[in-house]
């Protein structure tokens, strides 16, 4: 195998112009517990372009597409301030092709995927974790070295590798959300952007597991939702029926928040993982307190219950809706028609296949 390949840096924060094409990027090599991954394919998210402009840091509160390139913010990262030049890509689709000396029972020629936060509990903080594309290097490049003992095997699922690739961030993210919310069969859950990679996952896996889903969405993209599972859709700037909802699974946030907690009926579950329409928002805490309301804050999930996800993956019990694919190249512009909302479901990125 040759010493260098093909992939993306980011080599600050900031916009599109951030991110650079290279061809000499040093394959890693495996250390003890390791395995070197061929990206087979690797998707586009939210979390990915908010690293990039930096969204994580405290001082930035508008909405993602609000913020403007500053190369200036320091510690836009999920953990902190970042190590440039960084290999982002949370969604991994790969195989094994190299491994070093203790990795269990994974090895050579398996077909393999990766949570994006990666958990990673210490004392004083069970809920740790790193995060695959910002403090680890992940899957926009040819190769991608990992940890034997955190990936997991999907060679038996018949899905493609493209739709594995659209998998790890947007149903790792809505299964844990709905898991959190203790969502099960017979309640009534809506989901906020439903027609995003999240969102779209959130209605599939709840109507899998029998809940009655309305799924909130603009018009143009309502069919897609029903689609997926959804009983009834609301427009995207629709105030939801009060009372009416066992659980919100949202990750939309901004100024329509407080409708989203009064949907609940008393004693209702809502689980965040996301604030595509800002983050900063306000309500009326009688209305959570006096309702028995309870908030989710849905980041750490442990590797059993993405265990279970992966048993859905490998059965075919789930599939994703992927819109597009793009070479890994065209990575800005993969972004950017992401940014634009215009697709429902998931984009996908295929690196150079050739041997580095």
């Amino acid at each position: 195998m040759a010493q260098m390949m093909k992939g993306v840096y980011l080599t600050r924060h900031g916009g599109p112009d951030a991110l650079e094409w290279r061809e000499d990027i040093p394959v890693p090599v495996p250390g003890p517990g390791q395995v070197l991954v061929k990206v087979l394919a690797a998707g586009v998210n939210n979390t990915d372009i908010n690293t990039r402009i930096g969204w994580y840091a405290s001082e930035v509160t508008g909405a993602t597409d609000a913020v403007s390139d500053d190369a200036g913010i320091k510690a836009g990262g999920w953990g902190g301030a970042l190590r440039f030049p960084r290999i982002q890509g949370g969604d991994l689709c790969g195989v094994v092709v190299q491994a070093g000396s203790d990795t269990g029972a994974i090895c050579a020629g398996q077909r393999v995927t990766s949570q994006i936060n990666i958990p990673r509990p210490e004392p004083g903080n069970p809920s740790g974790f790193v995060a695959l594309g910002s403090e680890l290097d992940g899957a926009f490049a040819q190769y991608c070295l990992a940890e034997a003992a955190e990936l997991f095997d999907v060679s038996a699922s018949p899905l493609s590798d493209t739709e594995i690739a659209a998998m790890p961030c947007a149903y790792g993210t809505a299964w844990n959300l709905l898991h959190r919310a203790g969502v099960s069969a017979g309640q009534r859950v809506l989901v906020t952007g439903a027609s995003g990679g999240v969102g779209l996952a959130a209605v599939q896996l709840a109507a899998h597991l029998g809940a009655e889903v309305t799924g909130q969405t603009s018009p143009a993209k309502a069919d897609a939702v029903a689609a997926m599972g959804a009983a009834r859709t609301i427009g995207r700037d629709d105030t939801p029926e009060q009372d009416r909802f066992d659980a919100v699974i949202d990750v939309v946030g901004g100024p329509g928040w407080s409708g989203l907690i009064q949907a609940l009926r008393p004693g209702g579950q809502y689980a965040v993982s996301g604030a595509i329409a800002g983050p900063v928002v306000t309500a009326d805490l009688r209305h959570i307190y006096l309702r028995d309301i309870t908030i989710h804050g849905c980041t750490f999930s442990p590797r059993a219950v993405f265990a279970k996800l992966v048993a859905l993956i490998n059965s075919g019990a789930v599939r994703p809706l992927v819109s597009a694919t793009y070479p890994l190249q065209d990575i800005a512009r993969a972004q950017a028609d992401f940014m634009s909302k215009a697709y429902p479901g998931k984009l996908v990125l295929i690196p150079p296949q050739e041997d580095a």
